[in-house]
């Protein structure tokens, strides 16, 4: 008896979020080898390109990506979508016992916190609509509604990396991470288009010749750049355990919202149904609150024997570059 499509699609999500969740501290390991030989992803530095290790976990994030693409061929997105949480407890875990960033038990709560939010959410959100051509989602894409959410995104990412990146990127997470999830929720536009146009070219249905398909595609290409560059700052700069829940939640929550808008979703759903994804969103966000709060900073370099350091100003970060350090050493006094 043959594999059913519904079990290929679980197998490929599960395997997906396995890939993606490892991506991330294989990445992590590359960003820590590379800042200790150069300038720091998080200042702005590109010396990780030359780091094997972070290639690995761009070849590992990139099988995990196409995975999960392959996996909403077989199965619906109500089984798929769920899976990727997934990924938030294999990157805790992995960076518990490699990177030593440990993870707490509050932390634990909040993932499963996380993960039971978005199932709820998941569980609730109405099925998919099915599109036959480019052109259909080119349609729903020039929708009023929609153009003034994307003008809306592009604003807030200028404002972000414009305005907070230069002062607060360094110290609060969402930064980098709301640039990344914005961007991403303008992506999936565009790779819905590209699953479509490969799709019925294979069918026999040739779509390379629409000028929508390579729009979506160039669209894709910028959005996706976007998002590794500040994803690399956000894990070069914060804990790994953290970065990915957050993502995770802001990518989720963005992604629904503009499929909300694009797809009118809600139009055909009860009270209760919506209802029960607004809980569902309270339900993450609060869970991301407690990982938040509950995160265990990575210990700090340690002190030559015989010094004693007082921070001036101590902020929330890995590098000390911007903290004023008064250190004496021993050698400064004689010998009683």
């Amino acid at each position: 008896m043959g594999v059913s499509e519904n079990a290929k699609g679980l197998i490929l999500a599960m395997a997906s979020s396995a890939f993606i969740g490892a991506s991330f501290i294989l990445k992590k390991k590359g960003l820590k080898r590379a800042g200790a030989a150069g300038t720091r992803a998080g200042v702005g530095g590109y010396t990780y390109l030359l780091e094997p290790l972070w290639w690995a976990g761009m070849i590992t994030m990139i099988v995990g990506e196409v995975a999960n693409f392959v996996a909403y061929v077989y199965a619906p997105a109500v089984l798929v979508t769920p899976l990727g949480a997934l990924s938030i407890i294999v990157s805790a875990v992995l960076a518990h016992f490699l990177l030593k960033e440990r993870i707490t038990k509050m932390g634990i709560v909040g993932c499963v916190t996380c993960i039971m939010g978005s199932v709820v959410i998941v569980i609730h959100a109405p099925q998919e609509h099915t599109l036959n051509s480019v052109e259909e989602i080119w349609v729903l894409a020039t929708q009023t509604a929609f153009l003034v959410y994307v003008v809306a995104t592009i604003s807030l990412v200028l404002v972000l990396v414009l305005h907070f990146e230069p002062q607060y990127g360094q110290t609060n997470i969402l930064v980098y991470l709301g640039i990344c999830s914005l961007m991403g929720s303008l992506t999936v536009v565009s790779i819905k288009a590209i699953g479509i146009a490969i799709k019925l070219t294979l069918e026999g249905v040739s779509q390379i010749a629409y000028p929508q398909t390579w729009f979506f595609l160039t669209v894709a290409i910028i959005c996706v750049v976007t998002q590794l560059n500040y994803l690399n700052k956000a894990l070069d700069t914060f804990n790994a355990a953290i970065v990915a829940p957050v993502y995770y939640v802001m990518f989720t929550t963005l992604t629904i919202i503009a499929s909300v808008i694009m797809f009118k979703d809600w139009s055909g759903q009860n009270v209760s149904s919506i209802a029960s994804e607004i809980s569902g969103f309270i339900t993450v966000l609060s869970g991301t609150i407690i990982l938040h709060a509950t995160r265990d900073q990575e210990p700090s370099a340690p002190q030559p024997q015989g010094t004693v350091t007082w921070y001036i100003r101590g902020d929330s970060v890995k590098s000390s570059e911007d903290e004023r350090l008064l250190t004496l050493q021993n050698s400064d006094y004689p010998e009683p």
